[in-house]
C-alpha cells in the first residue's frame, strides 16, 4: 500500500511538558523540514536548529532528527522535532506545518498503521506497542514488551513454518509419488509433528486466562450485607475516600470501582450494593447489578461483622473463590474464633489490612522463573488459535478421506495463525486495532 500524504502530529504527552516531540512522516518530510529549519540535518543525528515560520520569524529552538526511509519507524522518510513543551510553542509549530502544501494532521494510530503497512511491524507487535503505552503495572509492561518486541510473533511464525513444511511434504507425496527423490509415506512422520503442534497450541490457549488477568486486572468484588463495611474497606485499600460511608443501610446503590497495583499486577476492586431483600426500587436495581458483578469476578471478598451472617454466600457462583472477611474487630463486645473467617480486620484501626493484602497476593498468578510472558492477551488471538487447533484436529481425524483433504485443513490452520500477525485477511481488523492509539502514534 502506498501513502501519498505526509502526516504530522504531536507524538509526546499532554502539554505543558519539559519537552514535546512532533513527528512528521511521508514523502514530503524532507522538504517540510528544510522549510522549517533552513536545511535538512544529517540523517540519524540530533541537530540543534532554530525552527522558523515561512517569513523567517523564530518559533523555537530544538533538536531535529531526520530518518530517511525505509530505516525509520514508519518505513517512510520520518522526522522528529524535539521542542519546548509549552502549549503556545507546540501550537505555533503545528499551525506552521498545517500551512505547508501536501501535509495534513495525522489520524489516530496512523503512524503505527503505516509501520504495519510498510512491513516494519506486524499486528501483534502493533497491539503490544499500544499495550506498552497504556501499561500501568510491572506485569503489564512485561507482557506488552514481549508482544511489541516480536517474541510472540516469532512463536506464531515458527508454528506457521512447521505447517508450511508439513503441507509441502504432503503435497509432494501427492503430486510426485512416482519420483525417486520423494520418499513414500512421508506424511506419516509429518502427522506426528502436527499432533505435537496442536498440543503446543492448546497449551498456549490455556494461558489466555493468565494473560487476561495481567492485561485487564484481577477482578475482586467486595460483597456482603448492608453496613458490613464494604465501602470502608474499598476506601482503606484505595487509601482515599472513593465511596460514601454512612450508618444508613443501603447507601451504596451502584457499582464503584478502583484500580490498584498489587505485587506488580493490576487489581480492579469493585464495591457493590449490600445484599438483602428490599422493596425499594433503586436499591433493588443496585443489588441486581451487584449479583451480575459477582458472577464475573475472579475473587469475592465476602464481608460480615458477624460470623453468623455469612449466609449471603449463596449469591456467589460455585466457580468463584471466596474469602470470608470479618470486619469491625475493633469492637470490644465480641470474641472471635479463628474458624469464624479467613481474615479479621478493622478499617477503623487498620488491623488486619496487611493480612488481607498478603492473602490476596496468593490469588495472583505465580510467574516465578518465567523469563518471558509469551501468551495470548487478546480475544482475537485466542479465537484464531482455537480455529487453528480445530483445523488440526479435523486434519488428524480425516485420514481415511485422503491426503488432499488433510492438507486443506493444514492450510486453514496456517491461515488462522496468519490472521493473528496480519499476514492474511486482516483488512477488517485494521480500523479497530489502530483506533486504540493516540493521535501522535
Amino acid at each position: 500500500m502506498q501513502f501519498t500524504d505526509t502526516i504530522y502530529a504531536l507524538s509526546s504527552g499532554t502539554l505543558p511538558a519539559g519537552v514535546a516531540v512532533i513527528r512528521i512522516s511521508g514523502p514530503a518530510t524532507a522538504d517540510a523540514v528544510a522549510q522549517l529549519c533552513g536545511s535538512l540535518p544529517r540523517a540519524r543525528s540530533a541537530s540543534l536548529r532554530t525552527i522558523r515560520t515561512r517569513n523567517g520569524d523564530p518559533l523555537d529552538s530544538g533538536l531535529v532528527l531526520y530518518f530517511p526511509g525505509p530505516a525509520s519507524f514508519t518505513g517512510e522518510d520520518c522526522c522528529e522535532l524535539q521542542v519546548h513543551g509549552g502549549r503556545a510553542v507546540v501550537h505555533a509549530i503545528l499551525d506552521e506545518l498545517a500551512g505547508i502544501d501536501s501535509l495534513r494532521h495525522a489520524e489516530a494510530g496512523e503512524f503505527s498503521r503505516r509501520a504495519f503497512q510498510n512491513g516494519k511491524m506486524d499486528l501483534v507487535e502493533v497491539e503490544g506497542l499500544a499495550d506498552l503505552i497504556a501499561a500501568e503495572t510491572e506485569m503489564q509492561r512485561r507482557l506488552a514488551l514481549e508482544h511489541s518486541g516480536g517474541g510472540q510473533s516469532s512463536l506464531y511464525e515458527g508454528w506457521a513454518r512447521r505447517l508450511t513444511h508439513a503441507r509441502a511434504m504432503i503435497e509432494a507425496e501427492l503430486d510426485f509419488a512416482d519420483e525417486e527423490d520423494v520418499p513414500g509415506s512421508v506424511s506419516v512422520s509429518i502427522w506426528k509433528d502436527v499432533e505435537k503442534l496442536r498440543g503446543e497450541i492448546d497449551a498456549h490457549i490455556g494461558q489466555a486466562g493468565l494473560a487476561e488477568i495481567i492485561r485487564d486486572g484481577l477482578k475482586i468484588v467486595i460483597a456482603g450485607e448492608p453496613n458490613a463495611g464494604k465501602s470502608s474497606l474499598l476506601n482503606a485499600l484505595a487509601k482515599r475516600d472513593i465511596a460514601i460511608v454512612t450508618e444508613i443501610a443501603g447507601t451504596t446503590r451502584d457499582i464503584i470501582s478502583v484500580d490498584l497495583s498489587l505485587a506488580g499486577f493490576s487489581v480492579k476492586l469493585f464495591d457493590t450494593a449490600g445484599l438483602r431483600e428490599t422493596e425499594e426500587l433503586v436499591e433493588r436495581e443496585g443489588i441486581r447489578r451487584a449479583r451480575e458483578t459477582i458472577a464475573r469476578a475472579d475473587l469475592v471478598l465476602l464481608l460480615s461483622d458477624n460470623p453468623a451472617r455469612f449466609a449471603v454466600s449463596e449469591a456467589v457462583p460455585g466457580n468463584v473463590p471466596v474469602v470470608r472477611v470479618l470486619t469491625k474487630i475493633d469492637r470490644g463486645d465480641v470474641s472471635w474464633l479463628p474458624s469464624d473467617a479467613d481474615v479479621f480486620l478493622s478499617t477503623k484501626t487498620g488491623a488486619g489490612i496487611a493480612d488481607l493484602l498478603e492473602l490476596l497476593g496468593t490469588y495472583l498468578p505465580d510467574l516465578a522463573g518465567k523469563t518471558s510472558l509469551s501468551m495470548p492477551s487478546r480475544k482475537r488471538h485466542v479465537d484464531c488459535l482455537r480455529q487453528a487447533s480445530a483445523a488440526l484436529e479435523r486434519g488428524l481425524s480425516v485420514a481415511a478421506l485422503g491426503l488432499d483433504i488433510q492438507a486443506e485443513q493444514l492450510r486453514i490452520a496456517g491461515d488462522a495463525l496468519g490472521r493473528i500477525t496480519g499476514r492474511v485477511d486482516v483488512e477488517n481488523l485494521l480500523d479497530v486495532i489502530f483506533s486504540e492509539f493516540c493521535i501522535g502514534k
